[in-house]
């Protein structure tokens, strides 16, 4: 169970890497006005989320999982934490989305609100170490 956890581990690291960096690239895109600079950032963005992001979430979450029924781990924090999954797992899904109206080029929002945006993940990782580590229940 080890090599799971350690195969987690670094999944669950290469997602969140994924998540911090995918919206600061939409920050300079929003911001970018010539074409040959939005065609990089698409081209950027799509192999971050398709080939970095989505195949470690994948892993992290079937690891996690494997974890979890291989450990028959319980208590109200496992909740709370699988609770802020499916909500990590609802960010990337919207990030996809906006990844789409970024390729189809119908952005709808500022660089100001994709800074706002790319905080969302550093508080869900802060609440789930603390959950993982702590178990406060």
């Amino acid at each position: 169970m080890l090599w799971v956890k350690s195969f987690h581990i670094v999944f669950v690291v290469a997602w969140f890497a994924g998540l911090f960096y995918l919206p600061r690239l939409f920050v300079y895109h929003a911001m970018t006005t010539d074409s040959a600079g939005m065609e990089r950032f698409k081209i950027m963005e799509r192999k971050l989320y398709y080939g970095i992001m989505t195949p470690s979430a994948v892993l992290a979450v079937v690891l996690g999982l494997w974890l979890w029924l291989g450990y028959g781990i319980t208590g109200a924090w496992l909740h709370a934490k699988l609770a802020l999954v499916v909500l990590l797992i609802a960010y990337h899904g919207y990030c996809g989305r906006l990844l789409a109206d970024f390729k189809r080029d119908r952005n709808r929002h500022g660089h100001v609100y994709y800074r706002w945006f790319n905080e969302v993940p550093v508080l869900i990782l802060i609440a789930v170490v603390i959950l993982v580590v702590v178990k406060p229940w």
